[in-house]
């Protein structure tokens, strides 16, 4: 599975509905740390089947970042049944992000 783009419109569904733990990605297309932490973020969507990854677009969904309160991107943050269990700001190697998990 590759990383599924979260929307305020999905939200809900995707992230606070899942019966997985979800990973979400704060990101911008300007933001270089972002495009290093990209790739590992796919690479873990593809081999981990018992979590999802999610991506949202800062620019495009302030609110969602606003209601995460994410201050510095990449921002990363674990949800568990609908709740925020874990947050990280800055790029990670990829043993590190799974260490979030």
């Amino acid at each position: 599975m590759s990383a599924l783009n979260i929307t305020k419109e999905n939200f809900e569904q995707e992230v606070l509905k899942s019966d997985k733990p979800v990973l979400l990605d704060f990101w911008a297309s300007w933001c270089g740390p972002c495009r290093m932490v990209g790739p590992v973020l796919e690479e873990i969507a593809a081999e981990r089947s018992d979590i999802k990854v999610g991506k949202i677009n800062v620019d495009e969904q302030p609110e969602l970042a606003a209601s995460f309160q994410v201050m510095s991107i990449p921002t990363l943050v674990v949800m568990k049944e609908g709740k925020a269990v874990n947050q990280a700001a800055g790029a990670r190697p990829k043993q590190a992000i799974l260490d979030l998990l």
